[in-house]
């Protein structure tokens, strides 16, 4: 399975001024998405400024023409299923149907930020299905439901501008709870191997990949649902496997995510502090390369 999306992401850090230059670039490169954050707080946004990600969205739409926007990922730890599919609707609106809703569990360093303290990982998995389940009816026009960990009524709005139909939804998912409700909902599955997959080193990070894509399978086998209907995608970067570091490592990544049959593969954008930094001109000779 061939690559359909090469995509992006740019940390919503540092002012607009400096963020809107790799917006352009990354369209004026060839990149299909380009992803920001959705964090109240990040370690590697220490003492710098860490924008709102729809807010950011917003102005990208405003610089860019072709090249599709998103999250990776809306976080469920502070999102709510009618605020987000206000914010959601509104970007996809602005920006002429180009918007990646992409929805995760969400950090407890932002459960911390927002209320004090993290909860329970348990508590955090029917939070993230009761946000996304939520999102889902308030843009299919419900005006109540009733999840498990909160719910909503009264709505008197429509559920989306004249004209302007859903996002793509992209759902973040490692464990077992996470793929089948990406199995149950998503256009879009995006893995980044889990917290457990940052200290691995090439081999043993593709075959935890390989793993996750299995059990993705099995989920949907489980569930009647042909995979052929769920774009797969995998973010890379995070941890030890760095496809940016030189062309020939991009074009490896991109090999091994295809025979792993991903067709989305999403590395971060040259001035991310994460030390994820990288030449532009990989990412420019690269993208060449694979088009």
């Amino acid at each position: 399975m061939a690559l359909s999306r090469i995509s992006v992401v740019i940390p919503p850090m540092g002012p607009w001024r400096e963020q809107s230059a790799w917006y352009r670039w990354a369209e004026d490169v060839g990149y299909d998405v380009a992803y920001t954050y959705d964090h109240l707080t990040h370690r590697t946004a220490e003492d710098l400024w860490l924008g709102e990600a729809f807010t950011t969205l917003t102005a990208a739409a405003g610089c860019t023409h072709r090249i599709r926007l998103g999250t990776l990922v809306a976080s469920a730890v502070f999102r709510r299923p009618v605020a987000l599919a206000r914010v959601a609707m509104t970007v996809q609106d602005i920006s002429g149907g180009r918007l990646v809703l992409g929805i995760g569990l969400g950090a407890p360093d932002c459960e911390r930020a927002d209320a004090g303290a993290p909860i329970p990982l348990g508590q955090m998995a029917d939070r993230f299905a009761d946000v996304v389940h939520g999102y889902l009816a308030t843009t299919g026009g419900a005006t109540e439901w009733q999840g498990t960990t909160m719910s909503f009524s009264g709505l008197q709005s429509t559920p989306a501008p004249e004209g302007v139909v859903p996002a793509e939804l992209l759902i973040a998912a490692h464990g077992p709870r996470a793929l089948a409700l990406a199995v149950e909902v998503a256009d879009t599955w995006n893995t980044y191997g889990g917290p457990a997959s940052t200290q691995l080193d090439d081999d043993e990070f593709w075959n935890l990949l390989g793993a996750q894509a299995a059990a993705f399978n099995a989920q949907c086998a489980k569930a009647g649902r042909d995979p052929a209907t769920v774009r797969r995608s995998v973010l890379l970067g995070f941890g030890r496997v760095r496809p940016t570091s030189s062309v020939g490592a991009f074009l490896d990544a991109a090999a091994r995510a295809e025979a792993l049959g991903f067709d989305e593969m999403v590395v971060y954008a040259p001035p991310s502090s994460a030390g994820l930094g990288s030449d532009p001109t990989v990412h420019e000779q690269a993208l060449a390369r694979l088009r």
